[in-house]
């Protein structure tokens, strides 16, 4: 096997294990759940600590999400489309919580090296994209564009999933994705005397009738 899929297969065999058991797992471990021999890992990796740096770049690469957001059937209804879109984004963020945690790290790590901005762009950007394609064909009835629609869903679906800002409180696919289309449906023009999306049912308008609970 050649040494680049040599690596790829001794990181995909090693992730599983440091989400089970973090850094303490042993090489002879590795070895075996890789079906190698031990002394093949530092063949291709200079030692134990470049293997955890490489399995920590496989756990945050979008690459496996992005080719599932693809794979979303254009043809659901919106709702559901955006729920697929969802899970997809929470799952791989579960993994890269989890992983960062089985490592004992509080952040995400350092990029690896060779890594820039512009890469980092371009994956946000390709993120963004993938998730405006999804619901390009109902941008008529979003108040927002598909690009923007995506940015604000992404912002949520992180911080409604991450352990510490949901505060152990994480929100379903489903509720995330209701608020993001309750927030960015499309206003249409109210008919004369009917209360306005700002107003609740008495005419009253939300942001008055917040200010007057607070003050009482």
């Amino acid at each position: 096997m050649p040494p680049d899929e040599r690596r790829a297969a001794i990181v995909e065999a090693t992730l599983p294990l440091v989400l089970r058991d973090g850094p303490s797992v042993s090489t002879r471990q590795i070895a075996e759940a890789a079906g190698v021999a031990e002394g093949t890992i530092f063949r291709v990796f200079p030692d134990k600590d470049a293997l955890m740096r490489a399995v920590l770049e496989r756990g945050f690469d979008p690459r496996d999400a992005m080719a599932a957001l693809a794979t979303v059937d254009r043809s659901l209804p919106l709702r559901e489309r955006l729920i697929t879109v969802v899970e997809i984004v929470q799952e791989r963020l579960r993994g890269a919580f989890g992983l960062l945690g089985a490592l004992g790290l509080h952040r995400s790590p350092r990029p690896p090296e060779g890594w820039d901005a512009h890469r980092r762009d371009e994956a946000n950007e390709a993120f963004r994209a993938a998730v405006a394609d999804v619901v390009a064909g109902d941008g008529e009835s979003l108040r927002v564009t598909p690009a923007e629609f995506a940015h604000t869903l992404r912002l949520l679906t992180f911080s409604a999933t991450h352990p510490l800002i949901c505060e152990g409180r994480p929100m379903t696919a489903e509720a995330i994705v209701d608020v993001l289309l309750v927030g960015m449906a499309a206003r249409t023009n109210p008919t004369p005397g009917s209360p306005t999306p700002d107003a609740d049912p008495a005419g009253t308008p939300v942001a008055s009738h917040h200010a007057r609970t607070i003050e009482v």
